[in-house]
């Protein structure tokens, strides 16, 4: 399974090298503030996928992962054509959506809630290809202030269990107000160089 999951990522972020290059769309934002590895960004609204799994953090993160990259790869209800900016494994039928970064993933009880950012071209819910996934949804997210930490190696439930206090710590010190707990975010297919990955914690803020 592990191995499967590993193909998948190799083929959904192809645009990544061995050196860590990003090409891939990510979500447009604006930097305010900057302070070593940690920045203060303005996030302009955008569509996820979303879906969530109980469980550890490897298991329900493989489960969530495979689930999204059917919708983007035409487990969708839309026929529409999508220009490709990413390779993605492609199938006969449906709808074939392009492969951005990062991946974002968050603890919520039990359960690990996982999203996929849609390409710039799908603004709202109602423009963006309909899951034929009930365990899939569609959520808009509105324009936002985060504090991001971002760090390399690879993209562990530990290193994320650090990254977070430290993010955290940060904030308290600053006396910045959070508004959401903190959620990993990914860049890199599995053959990246460790020290050269892109990793980040994110938490919403005032």
């Amino acid at each position: 399974m592990k191995k499967l999951i590993l193909l998948l990522i190799s083929f959904v972020l192809a645009g990544c090298s061995l050196f860590g290059i990003q090409s891939e769309d990510s979500p447009v934002y604006g930097l305010m503030e900057e302070d070593d590895d940690i920045e203060i960004r303005h996030y302009f609204p955008y569509l996820t996928a979303q879906t969530e799994d109980a469980g550890d953090y490897e298991s329900a993160s493989n489960l969530s992962f495979l689930r999204l990259f059917d919708y983007i790869n035409g487990k969708n209800q839309s026929r529409e054509t999508i220009a490709m900016t990413a390779p993605v494994l492609q199938e006969q039928a449906g709808n074939k959506i392009e492969m951005t970064a990062p991946v974002f993933q968050e603890q919520s009880g039990n359960k690990w809630i996982m999203r996929f950012v849609l390409p710039v071209q799908y603004t709202t819910i109602s423009t963006a290809p309909k899951p034929s996934d009930p365990n899939v949804k569609l959520v808009e997210i509105p324009d936002k202030k985060v504090a991001v930490l971002q760090f390399s190696g690879f993209l562990s439930d530990s290193a994320i269990t650090e990254k977070k206090a430290e993010l955290t710590a940060w904030l308290k010190n600053k006396k910045i107000k959070p508004l959401s707990d903190a959620r990993s975010a990914g860049y890199n297919p599995p053959w990246t160089i460790p020290f050269l990955r892109r990793n980040e914690i994110h938490i919403d803020i005032e």
